[in-house]
């Protein structure tokens, strides 16, 4: 069983140096933010975490549970960083999320912690639903009880900001885009339970007045993304010479966002945003499956020439059920009311992660010795691919 790790001491009348863009800025520990961020050891939320350090002039908390993509390889940067802080523990558990909050008095709260692949939420529908739905109410309710009392300023700034996806909204046609305004039809169990949840948020908004936003992001890839999704589960593949799985005729289209340029919006709607107001993020960059496969294939010829020419390891496999056909953001919004733009386009962003994956050939390995398995995923199985 893996160890909760203990508290840091912080000492809040010293000053810390925090990273910035031209001139080096000194700010008293006290007038940093405090975020909470939960799920903070997974793919987008680990990145989150990096960003927000980075850009910001902040602490984190860091609340994880540590399921099977929970890694905290992901955060050994920081791991020191005086401004950061680690606890092992569960959304749902409320007595521990009070806790966290009497003690650190975060001026937000970012939830990333779900469960969020499709296939394994139809072989396990009951944990999306404890995680994703329960989960959300208990943070929501610990939220609540620690935001009611605060006053003036501390009251008036106060966020929690609620990470979902495009599957809530379903399948589109042929053409359109997924808006603020399109009605939920979410189409798996994984859909379903994040539709509930931003249900729950924004209702909290409506009956509590609880300040909250919410974010709608397409297809994230990037560095440090568990290899059960299309994207590593592919370069794992490719390196290991086994056939590159795609469901049905691989014509599903899916918009696919780097998750650094997902994280730099997320804390542009955290420090911007309106509460109340639902922003969707989208990365611009409609593929087909089988075309992100094939550009992806590309990649590896050149930067891994073994088992070339990689897109003869493609094999078309039975489809998924409920697998929706097209997904496409109209990310309009954030960009007139916040100015955010995508920095990277698909190739960019395609070449970077390939690059790290094959530069980090031990995190993968690491990640993959542990309760993950394989089940539907690919890996032990030629009939089976990562869910996109």
């Amino acid at each position: 069983m893996l160890a909760i790790i203990q508290p840091k001491t912080y000492n809040f009348s010293i000053f810390y140096s925090v990273p910035a863009m031209g001139p080096k800025k000194i700010i008293p520990f006290n007038f940093m933010k405090t975020y909470l961020v939960t799920g903070g050891a997974g793919f987008i939320g680990s990145t989150f975490v990096l960003e927000a350090l980075a850009q910001a002039d902040c602490r984190v908390v860091n609340l994880d549970k540590l399921t099977y993509a929970g890694n905290l390889d992901n955060l050994k940067s920081i791991e020191n960083d005086s401004r950061y802080f680690f606890h092992q523990g569960d959304i749902c558990d409320r007595a521990t999320v009070q806790a966290l909050l009497n003690e650190h008095r975060p001026d937000a709260i970012i939830n990333f912690a779900a469960e969020s692949h499709v296939d394994r939420s139809i072989d396990s529908p009951g944990e999306f639903i404890h995680t994703n739905v329960l989960g959300t109410f208990e943070l929501l309710e610990a939220a609540r009880a620690y935001w009611q009392p605060l006053e003036g300023t501390e009251r008036e700034n106060f966020r929690f900001l609620h990470i979902s996806t495009d599957e809530v909204y379903g399948a589109l046609g042929e053409t359109g885009f997924f808006t603020e305004e399109t009605p939920y039809k979410p189409n798996s169990p994984y859909a379903a339970s994040k539709a509930s949840s931003d249900h729950l948020v924004r209702s909290y908004f409506k009956t509590f007045k609880l300040p909250v936003l919410t974010t709608n992001c397409s297809n994230n890839y990037g560095p440090r993304q568990f290899p059960e999704k299309l994207l590593p589960l592919m370069i794992h593949n490719c390196i290991k010479g086994k056939p590159l799985p795609v469901y049905g005729d691989g014509l599903q289209v899916r918009d696919w966002l780097y998750v650094e340029d997902h994280c730099r919006a997320v804390l542009q709607v955290l420090e911007r945003g309106r509460p109340g107001q639902v922003y969707n993020i989208g990365g611009h960059n409609e593929k087909t499956n089988l075309d992100t496969v094939k550009t992806l294939c590309a990649i590896m010829d050149q930067e891994f020439p073994a088992n070339a020419p990689h897109d003869s390891l493609i094999e078309f496999v039975a489809d998924r059920p409920g697998h929706d056909r097209r997904y496409a953001i109209d990310a309009s919004k954030i960009k007139n009311e916040l100015g955010w733009t995508p920095q990277e386009n698909f190739a960019s962003g395609l070449s970077k992660t390939v690059q790290w994956y094959l530069s980090h050939s031990e995190w993968v390995e690491r990640a993959l010795s542990g309760a993950y398995r394989g089940e539907r995923l690919g890996l032990e199985s030629k009939t089976n691919e990562g869910s996109s």
